[in-house]
């Protein structure tokens, strides 16, 4: 069979709903994949914007559910609902203090997601994370072992200050922000769908952290950076949260519609001028193509699950905004919290004071 018809084979499987060898697996990756394109029937031009209209009211009230609790950050809010969105995980980095444990809780009271929380220390072991299976005896003495779930089995997933845990436990992570499951003693246990990992961070020079292992990094979707709070947010920060009373979130969505709008964002059309760009920016910034000062500056580059993030976050922004394409534009804002994770400089450039964000905001001016 040649290569082009074994491709339409497949995609008539994942169309249908055929059964494969290992059903069970193959339905839960088609569940959460982040690459691979639902076979579906093309929406039309009146329920395309049917659904993005429907869509767009219900992120307006999450973002109003949002407001009334986390005050200022809205470029925070923006690229964390953007992750979220696009059905992906997100790092939230930022000295303590800057609200970024509530902006979670939030977010999982707002959107109607079962929360699990796990609060990272140095001593924490993977099986504090992904549960364990215990030995029990029944009352005619058959002993069997039964699997007690830990807290990562939920919707959304808190994970704070995440790098206080040694890269031993931070690694137990890796299986299910990818394939959204984990294996306990060769067992299988499926995730929650929607799954989604929030991790808040503490920067590196901070004492008692641990760097994120770079596979890991590469599994969060953005970088989100949580800076101080304006004047005025700040000020408003101090009159509604030092009193008596404080603003309380309130459930606006439910898991079931968040699906359903992550489901019309990979539906959404992607131009060809977008994709280019994609391409153009993610390629730039990998040493070895072409671009000197990449290769003078880049020890190593995003690989294609940058692609990806970019295209998914891209349409999420765009619907965001009220949109049903993605601009070149958005590509231009997201580059900054997709990429720079996902890269690391050479010595000479971190001796010459260069940061991986002044690598990319060079490569952004580059796009046309």
């Amino acid at each position: 069979m040649s290569p082009e018809s074994r491709a339409g084979a497949t995609c008539r499987e994942i169309g249908i709903g055929r059964r494969r060898a290992n059903g069970r697996e193959a339905a839960n990756r088609e569940r959460h994949r982040m690459s691979v394109m639902v076979s579906q029937k093309p929406l039309g031009p009146n329920e395309m914007v049917a659904q993005a209209e429907a869509a767009l009211a219900d992120i307006a009230r999450v973002r109003d559910g949002i407001g009334r609790v986390i005050f200022g950050q809205q470029t925070v809010v923006e690229r964390t609902l953007v992750a979220l969105l696009s059905g992906g995980h997100a790092l939230l980095v930022g000295v303590p203090g800057l609200a970024k444990t509530k902006l979670v809780e939030t977010l999982g009271i707002v959107l109607g997601l079962d929360t699990g929380r796990i609060q990272f220390t140095p001593d924490l072991m993977p099986s504090d994370i992904l549960g364990s299976e215990v030995l029990e005896q029944d009352d005619k003495g058959r002993r069997s072992f039964r699997f007690i779930s830990g807290p990562i089995f939920a919707q959304l997933l808190m994970a704070d200050e995440i790098n206080r845990a040694s890269p031993r436990t931070q690694s137990a992570l890796l299986q299910s922000m990818q394939e959204y499951h984990v294996t306990v003693a060769g067992a299988r246990h499926d995730l929650p769908s929607p799954f989604h990992v929030l991790a808040t961070q503490n920067p590196l020079e901070q004492e008692g952290t641990y760097p994120l292992p770079e596979a890991q990094l590469d599994r969060f979707l953005m970088q989100v950076d949580v800076v101080y709070p304006d004047l005025e947010a700040e000020r408003r920060i101090l009159i509604e949260t030092t009193g008596v009373e404080e603003a309380k979130a309130q459930n606006v969505l439910s898991a079931a519609r968040l699906k359903e709008i992550q489901n019309l964002i990979r539906r959404m059309p992607v131009p060809e001028s977008v994709v280019e760009a994609i391409l153009s920016l993610v390629r730039a910034a990998r040493p070895g193509q072409g671009n000197a000062e990449t290769d003078r500056h880049v020890a190593w580059g995003p690989g294609p699950r940058a692609s990806q993030a970019l295209t998914l976050c891209a349409r999420a922004r765009a619907l965001y905004d009220g949109r049903l394409a993605p601009l070149v534009d958005d590509v231009r804002a997201l580059a900054e919290p997709v990429l720079q994770h996902r890269m690391a400089l050479t010595f000479a450039a971190r001796a010459e004071g260069m940061s991986v964000r002044d690598v990319i905001s060079r490569l952004v001016g580059t796009l046309g």
